[in-house]
Parts: structure tokens; C-alpha cells; sequence
């Protein structure tokens, strides 16, 4: 390791050198208090921004114990210090000149859900930190400006660390604060099966976003209040006693006009399998982090997925134990949702009437007697779904506003009314009376086959030179296979998007040899995650990306939609 004062004078000896002399400053040097790392050099001016790291020591950061005692602590510490870091940094952006991205200083922009991330990780054993940032090494054209960069480096980026990732420095009772809400989040979540809930809304939360680009919360917006029939009383360990709407599982239908917040209500849902961060509105709304939200997908891909319970005697003699495409119809792909989303592990299903597949979700009284159920391959949803709660134990939350045919088989129904829920299970399931109700299978569905075993691809296995490509939150592409996830509406952050990509190129170099189906392979990148860390996916210091880690559900919805994975 090299002293600070060996770096300056390597900047000295490389000023107005051609830009690949910037190669040389690749390193660990020793600063008062922490340890900076160069770890990857960009090759122009113009190219992804250099890769460099901090590395504090435990007893030099010297936050308490207590305050990353336990996972969510330490993600929530973790999550504030990379928020702390950045708005510290943006006061320096650019402020060092020069041509294409000179200048830049950036780490992860962190959104309103809490996640853990490659941006910062806090040793859990010895309290040390390692902070992960962007940096634009500045040149005039293509020529070093080493005098810009010794700014950055110097200046810069120490006044950072120390208002960041010191605990002397810290705001100690903004800290407590974050780390109680963790807590109080954690102790709901454990809540929920005790209570037979699938989520838990506060009363007092705010769930309208304040625009459809921000997820802020909706200044004015009205406060939500729980129905007294679904009215919950829970004593946190550190807010004290909270009330609110608690949703019981088995069947919940949400009902009501058009904007009165039916949708508003279910993306809180949504993103409830989040911790949020104070301030959001939704912090303590808390959905069963397996939650899955389902939709109607045309166009996707469908790999050897069992969609026998719900599409079986396709007049084309197709195969529906092994059902593959490569352009699904609405009512596959989402009946290949929900199938794939039972693979995962998932608890709940959460569904919007106004994303799925009409014919999926039901066929009416009338419908059923003109086209009789032998001339139907489909099998609607509404027949499947007591039975995936009796029998699987996933609960469904369905949005419902021109179909009452679910009235029957509820055992739910909340109204909207100007985003105010009510309860009306009662006033419905009468009124349903006066309405035949749907006649359902009598036929059980058989338990899916979730055998399948990817086979390694031979130009990806071992391969070193893998390229990977994020679009966002809409798609990454390996090589050039791209996975398109622009439906997985849970996914919160494009970073979640690189680590994925991520799961995809590790899985085919390492875990990929036709003899693990899919659930041991998701298990084992898990396993890679957790007790290892999720840089770990990178398998190099040097190529450490902005990554989040993604829930289990994500990860397998990302194999599901990969064109390039085969399957025995």
C-alpha cells in the first residue's frame, strides 16, 4: 500500500500526459483516517467514469454495535451513509473541469425503498466500511489534468468521508431514528402471519406518488384510514401503538369508481415488500415480502413452464405440462406468471383487472352457457383461486371495477371511496345473491411439475468476457440476449436491474450444468449473496458495479424471460 503523498507526486509526474497515464494511479494509498482505492481506470475522457472505493476501519468509523447489530439495521445504517455520502458529493460534481465526464463524482442514487447495495457495505463483525463511488478523471481533450483530479482526490473526496462515514461527524440521533423505523418495520413484517394478515396499512399514510416520474409522496393527498371492521392495533417496540388496515389473508377484492384509488391502493401493496425510508408516507406499510404482482404479458417467452391448471386442450395438440413460446397470449403469459411466481415461493398474488387478461380472470354465466366448458382450453383464475388458497396457502388481493362476478367467492370486499376504504363484504355478497354464481370446476388442479433444469451454454460457461448492458429499470442485455423486464412492476431501482444481470452471467459461468433445476440454482445465488456479499457476483474488485440486491421472485422472473436459457 502507498502513502497519499506517493499518489501526489505520481499525479505531478503523469500532468498533461496522454489519458492512458491515468493507468497508473490503479491502487490502494493510505489517507488520514481511510484507505482510498483505485480500482478501475477509465480509458478516455469520454468512457464510464473510474471506479474507486474507501475503506474505513471499524474502530476509525467507530459506530456503536447496536446500530448493525442485526440485517435490517445494518442495511438501513448502510442505506443512510451512501445517502449521507451523496448529497455531500453533489456538492463537489463537476466543480472540478474538464472535457467529457471530468469532473464527476457520483454513488447510488438511492430511492424511497431501503435496499441493500454495493454503494456501501459495513462489515457486520468488525464495523468496517467500504464505500463504493465514480469518479470522472478530469483532461483537457484527451490530455491529464492531474492538477483537477488532485482537487477531487484531496479535497474532495475527504470532505465526503468525513461528513459521512465517521460517527463523531453523524447526526446520533437522525441515526437512532433510522435505525428504530428499521426495526419497528421488521417487527410488523414478523407480525403479519401471527396476526393471519397478508399486509398492513397505518392509518395516517400516504399512498398517492406525486407524479407518475416521483415517488414522492402527493402533497395535500388524503390520509389513510382503515375501515373499524379491518382496523388493527399493533405496539411497536419504539413508535409505540400504531392502528391501521390490516388484510387478512384467504381472498380481497377492492372495488369502486374510477380515481377513487383502487390502483393507488394496490401499488402501495406493491412496494410494501420494501422497508421505505421516513417521510415516504408508506413506512409502515407493509405487504408479505413474497408478494407477487401478476399481469397479463403478451409477447413474453415461456420456457417448459406446467400451465395445465389453468389452459389444458389446445385445438393445436400443444403441450401445456411443458408450455413453450416465444410470443405468449395474454391468457398464457399470465397464467405462466402465476405458475412461476408459485416456483418463487410466493405467498400472495396481487392483481389489477386493468392489466390482465380478461379471459384469464373470468368467464361469466352467460359466456359458460353459449361456449361450454369442453370447447374452453382455458380454465379462468376465478376457478383456481380458492383452491391456491386452501391448498397453497397464497392469499390473492385482486382491483376489481366493471366485474362483480368475485363478490361470490370473497371473503373481502373493501370499497374506495375518494381513497378512503370502506368495508361492504356484507352489502355485497347480498346483493350478489341476486346473480347466479359462476359455476367452478369440479375438477382439483394437479400440483405444478417445477423440475426444470437450465443446460449450460457453452459459449457462456467459463467465460470470462461475458458482456452485460442495463436499459434501466426495462431490460438488461447479456451478450446479445436481452431480457426484457419492463413488467416486473416490483422492481425498484435499475440497480436491482445490474444485479440481476449479474445472477444471469454467474449462474451460466458457475451454477449452470443441467443437473439443477431452477429453485436449487436461485438458492444457491442467494446463498452467493447473503453470506458472502453481493459484490461477490462481480468476481472482481476491479469490475464492482452499482448493483441492489433483488428479491428471490425477481431473480427467477428474470431466467423465466431470458430467450437464451435452455431447459431440459
Amino acid at each position: 500500500m502507498q502513502s497519499a503523498a506517493d499518489l501526489r507526486s505520481l499525479l505531478n509526474r503523469i500532468d498533461h500526459r496522454g489519458y492512458p497515464a491515468y493507468k497508473d494511479t490503479k491502487g490502494t494509498y493510505r489517507f488520514p483516517g481511510y484507505v482510498l482505492s483505485i480500482d478501475h481506470v477509465q480509458g478516455d475522457p469520454f468512457a464510464s467514469p473510474s471506479k474507486v472505493s474507501i475503506h474505513v476501519e471499524g474502530k476509525a468509523a467507530a459506530f456503536p454495535s447496536d446500530l448493525y447489530c442485526g440485517k435490517d439495521q445494518r442495511i438501513a445504517l448502510q442505506d443512510e451513509l451512501t445517502r449521507q455520502f451523496a448529497k455531500k458529493a453533489d456538492q463537489f460534481a463537476f466543480q472540478a473541469k474538464g472535457s467529457g465526464k471530468s469532473g464527476m463524482i457520483a454513488v447510488s442514487r438511492c430511492g424511497q425503498e431501503v435496499l441493500e447495495r454495493t454503494a456501501c457495505r459495513l462489515d457486520p463483525n468488525s464495523g468496517d466500511i467500504i464505500l463504493r463511488m465514480e469518479i470522472g478523471f478530469p483532461a483537457n481533450g484527451r490530455t491529464i489534468n492531474a492538477r483537477e483530479l488532485e482537487k477531487i482526490l484531496f479535497q474532495f473526496v475527504p470532505e465526503c468521508v468525513k461528513a459521512s462515514l465517521f460517527y463523531k461527524n453523524a447526526d446520533a440521533a437522525r441515526l437512532r431514528k433510522i435505525i428504530d423505523l428499521a426495526e419497528d418495520q421488521r417487527y410488523i413484517r414478523d407480525q403479519l402471519p401471527k396476526l393471519g394478515l397478508c399486509a398492513f396499512v397505518a392509518n395516517g399514510s400516504i399512498l398517492p406518488r406525486e407524479s407518475g416520474v416521483s415517488s414522492k409522496p402527493m402533497r395535500g393527498a388524503v390520509k389513510f384510514q382503515s375501515p373499524k371492521e379491518q382496523e388493527v392495533t399493533i405496539t411497536l417496540p419504539h413508535a409505540g401503538v400504531i392502528s391501521g388496515m390490516g388484510i387478512k389473508r384467504g381472498i380481497t377484492l377492492i372495488v369502486g369508481g374510477g380515481y377513487h384509488g383502487k390502483s393507488t391502493l394496490l401499488k402501495a401493496l406493491e412496494t410494501g415488500v420494501y422497508p421505505h425510508v421516513a417521510g415516504d408516507g408508506r413506512e409502515y406499510v407493509i405487504t408479505d415480502d413474497t408478494a407477487v404482482k401478476i399481469r397479463a404479458e403478451d409477447g413474453r417467452s415461456i420456457k417448459k413452464t406446467d400451465i395445465s391448471m389453468f389452459i389444458n386442450d389446445l385445438p393445436n395438440g400443444k403441450d401445456t405440462v411443458l408450455f413453450c413460446t416465444e410470443d405468449a397470449s395474454g391468457s398464457t403469459s399470465q397464467a405462466a406468471n402465476v405458475i412461476e411466481s408459485m416456483e418463487a415461493g410466493t405467498s400472495l398474488f396481487l392483481i389489477d383487472e386493468d392489466t390482465s387478461a380478461t379471459n384469464f380472470m373470468i368467464r361469466d354465466e352467460l359466456m359458460q352457457r353459449v361456449i361450454h366448458r369442453e370447447m374452453e382450453p382455458i380454465t379462468p383464475f376465478i376457478e383456481r383461486i380458492r383452491e391456491l388458497y386452501e391448498k397453497q396457502g397464497i392469499s390473492t388481493v385482486i382491483v376489481a371495477g366493471s366485474s362483480g362476478a368475485y363478490f361470490h367467492i370473497a371473503d373481502t370486499i373493501l370499497q374506495m371511496d375518494r381513497y378512503e376504504p370502506k368495508d361492504i363484504t356484507g352489502y355485497a355478497k347480498k346483493e350478489a345473491e341476486a346473480f347466479p354464481a359462476i359455476s367452478l370446476s369440479q375438477e382439483p388442479a394437479q400440483q405444478p411439475d417445477f423440475k426444470r433444469c437450465p443446460i449450460a451454454n457453452a459459449d457462456l460457461k467459463g467465460n470470462d468476457r461475458i458482456k452485460m448492458k442495463t436499459m434501466g429499470k426495462e431490460s438488461v442485455m447479456i451478450n446479445r440476449d436481452t431480457i426484457d423486464l419492463r413488467y416486473l412492476e416490483q422492481i425498484a431501482d435499475n440497480e436491482q436491474v445490474a444485479a440481476l444481470g449479474y445472477c444471469v452471467r454467474y449462474a451460466q459461468k458457475h451454477l449452470i450444468d443441467g443437473k439443477k433445476n431452477l429453485i436449487q440454482i436461485v438458492d444457491e445465488l442467494e446463498e452467493v449473496m447473503q453470506n458472502k456479499s453481493l459484490a461477490e457476483l462481480c468476481e472482481s474488485t476491479s469490475s464492482v458495479s452499482c448493483m441492489a440486491v433483488p428479491r428471490r421472485q425477481e431473480i427467477f422472473a428474470c431466467f423465466d424471460r431470458y430467450r437464451a436459457l435452455r431447459l431440459v
